[in-house]
């Protein structure tokens, strides 16, 4: 028999080594023990699984120092030497219910994948951590595991008993850290979560599981059994990684793009049905959702997740968020995630202080918290959560089929100093301000997708002169495809904040962009972080009265589609929302009725036509070869010309813009050679809300005669505050 101090310790959830004394166990003789802890059972029978006969009737022992029922059950096992498959046959006060024991199965880890998970190299962690659904000897069941080193006890807890931590115990691995169980009869969609006991004895609150494939519905915070999905061939065309492919990016937040009817969250089909259309028809290349993992806090955006392997539940199972990937690849969009390896949040359910001490995070606020957001960093030193991160961008590509991974918040990843004053962050070993294991983590991360998932991109939203981020490794970069450019953007909202009469001294702002827009690989943001907190919508960043408002939003986006860098637009600024966007409610889809908020959409349908019909716009984004400036100083017009080429040297597009409300008659533009230059777009055109000035015919023929360093010149009409694209063909 067990003696009392282990059986007092296994039924006050204190006993670190459950499968050491439960199960079938032989004595100092070679006899056979069985022995089950069912709290609350009335009896417990041993039945053996081949013949379905009853062996032996288990005894309740009695135990000293505790003075209620222990529901623990013992019994020697009569004329059996060698352990066998049995099964428990389990009264209770409401019924009877026949098991198999979890703890007659062997451990769930192999020798290998412990190896790994030691070694923070397994690369696909995910496929052993977690709940899996799994068949041991003929058994269905779940596999549970989890990273918890730190814990004196783990138990698994969920609807299948009670939410009891002493009934299922887990086996530690030692190696590794990691606790595991298999539970025969769980099946899919039973919810859990993980009882720890700290190593100083503290009871911590249940834990999500980390590796969890799905959740429940905020505000309840349970992890929910689900399959894997299986792995999914890479997307055919694949072009976000193709420097010299068209990327025009259609920023989303899905939960406030359109609502269900009666004001729900929209379900993936019901966003299958209408959002996948709807960017197809303006002609977008991309889907950027806002984070699809699991998050606690609606008002995050995503951008605070705890459930990192799990599809947010607010818009249905995770089975929908594969099949709406598939449903935009099959419409030829690809989609983006925005992914968050910079930090997470504080709730008491999730990754902080996981098994008692700070686990994933750092142990000092120094290192470990974001004072701007009271969330903690992860610690990049720590093998074992690299390797939970980059498994978690291998798990998004391979699993659901995402094509890229925008990364935010690197700039706060890669300082120690981020957002802190003196004195409240330590320095590298180095005595630098760099995050040097930050670093390691994201070279790392791009090298694994780059070698395993090679048709995917990924993308920085980084907002410092850190150099080469969109440069391979081995070059000394951190490996991204692209990077944000947000000087770009904050330079081009404050010049189009300005009255058209001061532009002429703030014009450099146009212009500085170029000095330095081939040195990464960018993209150009309208993103949603434009759009909130009191920054106002695009429109009303816009100088001047309504009509001058919608002028300049349809010049600055003619200007953005002809300069080099791929281009991304988040939702509700393709027609103009005079509100600022707020995550709780739909956007203003009845401004649509309205003539210039119409009109506002067209012209983006049109410049992402043009855009992706016309190799000149993207072939060369990111060499100086594809670049030519005609015009670049006329400040006091208000007036900037260039020339975008692609590798057919015999064509090029000609962009003029006017920032002022004044017609220029017979403005005169030096050009490459002779012939017709095409009007093929003018954001002053009728048909997108402008006053229809242009140029007679649509179209200007070339003169001999000398133009900012050319022979050959168009005189053209620059329409008020617009934006003229004109075709050459030589």
């Amino acid at each position: 028999m067990l003696d009392n101090a282990q059986t007092v310790a296994l039924c006050r959830a204190e006993h670190g080594d459950p499968f050491a004394v439960l199960g079938l166990h032989a004595d100092a003789d070679g006899r056979l023990w069985v022995r089950s802890l069912q709290p609350g059972a009335l009896s417990v029978e041993l039945i053996d699984a081949a013949t379905g006969r009853s062996i032996v009737a288990l005894e309740q022992r009695v135990l000293d120092g505790w003075d209620q029922p222990s529901g623990f059950f013992e019994a020697r096992v009569p004329r059996r030497r060698k352990a066998f498959a049995y099964r428990l046959r389990i009264v209770w006060p409401g019924g009877e219910q026949e098991i198999d024991d979890p703890y007659r199965f062997p451990p769930v880890l192999g020798e290998l994948d412990v190896w790994l998970l030691a070694e923070g190299s397994h690369l696909r962690p995910y496929e052993r951590l977690g709940a899996h659904l799994r068949e041991i000897d003929g058994v269905h069941g779940t596999a549970f595991a989890v990273w918890a080193p730190g814990a004196q006890r783990v138990g698994v807890v969920g609807d299948f008993n009670t939410w009891d931590g002493r009934r299922h115990a887990m086996r530690l691995r030692r190696e590794c850290g990691v606790w595991e169980i298999f539970l025969p009869g769980v099946a899919a969609g039973a919810r859990y979560k993980y009882e720890l006991r700290a190593h100083d004895g503290r009871m911590l609150p249940l834990k999500a599981d980390p590796y969890g494939f799905a959740a429940e519905m905020r505000p309840s915070t349970a992890s929910v059994v689900c399959a894997l999905p299986p792995p999914i061939e890479p997307a055919g065309s694949r072009a976000g990684d193709r420097l010299n492919a068209p990327v025009s990016i259609y920023e989303v937040h899905l939960g406030s793009w359109r609502r269900a009817d009666g004001g729900g969250f929209p379900g993936w089909r019901q966003l299958a049905e209408t959002l996948i259309p709807y960017a197809t028809g303006l002609g977008f290349t991309h889907l950027e959702l806002l984070p699809v993992s699991e998050h606690p806090f609606d008002g995050s955006w995503g951008y605070q997740p705890l459930g990192l392997y799990a599809p947010t539940a607010r818009f249905g199972l995770p089975e929908g968020f594969r099949d709406f990937v598939g449903a935009c690849h099959a419409a030829g969009l690809g989609v983006i995630v925005d992914w968050v390896p910079a930090h997470f949040p504080t709730d008491e359910h999730g990754l902080a202080r996981f098994d008692g001490e700070p686990l994933f995070e750092h142990a000092d606020p120094r290192e470990g918290m974001h004072q701007d957001w009271g969330t903690l960093i992860y610690n990049y030193g720590r093998r074992e959560v690299t390797n939970f991160l980059i498994g978690n961008a291998l798990f998004w590509v391979e699993r659901y089929g995402v094509d890229g991974l925008r990364v935010d918040a690197v700039a706060s990843m890669l300082y120690r100093d981020y957002s802190r004053a003196a004195g409240e962050w330590l320095p590298n070993v180095h005595g630098g301000r760099e995050n040097l294991e930050a670093v390691a983590f994201l070279r790392r991360l791009n090298e694994v997708l780059g070698q395993e998932c090679p048709g995917a991109a990924t993308y920085a939203e980084e907002s410092t002169a850190w150099p080469q981020v969109s440069r391979p490794p081995a070059m000394g970069g951190l490996g991204f495809h692209y990077k944000w450019n947000l000087g770009w953007m904050h330079d081009v909202l404050n010049y189009m904040a300005c009255d058209p009469i001061y532009r002429k001294y703030h014009h450099n702002q146009l212009s500085f962009g170029l000095m330095y827009a081939f040195n990464e690989n960018f993209v150009l943001p309208l993103s949603h972080d434009e759009v909130v907190h009191g920054k106002g919508s695009l429109i009303n960043k816009m100088a001047g009265d309504a009509w001058q408002k919608f002028a300049n939003l349809r010049a600055l986006y003619g200007f953005m589609w002809a300069h080099p860098g791929k281009k991304l637009l988040f939702m509700g600024g393709e027609f103009g929302q005079w509100r600022e966007w707020n995550h709780d409610s739909p956007l203003d889809w009845h401004l649509l009725d309205d003539q210039q908020h119409a009109g506002v959409q067209h012209l983006i349908g049109d410049l992402n036509r043009f855009y992706r019909d016309t190799p000149a716009l993207y072939q060369i984004d990111f060499d100086p070869s594809g670049f030519e400036w005609i015009a670049a100083d006329d400040a006091g017009s208000s007036v900037l010309a260039f020339l975008r080429r692609g590798f057919d040297r015999s064509r090029a597009i000609l962009c003029v813009c006017n920032f002022t409300p004044i017609v220029r008659h017979g403005y005169r533009v030096g050009v490459p050679g002779p012939g017709e230059y095409r009007e093929r777009l003018n954001t002053d055109s009728r048909y997108y809300g402008g006053s229809d000035v242009g140029n007679a015919l649509g179209a200007a023929h070339a003169d001999p005669i000398p133009a900012h360093g050319r022979d050959w010149s168009v005189a053209l009409t620059l329409p008020p505050l617009a934006t003229l694209l004109l075709e050459w063909t030589a």
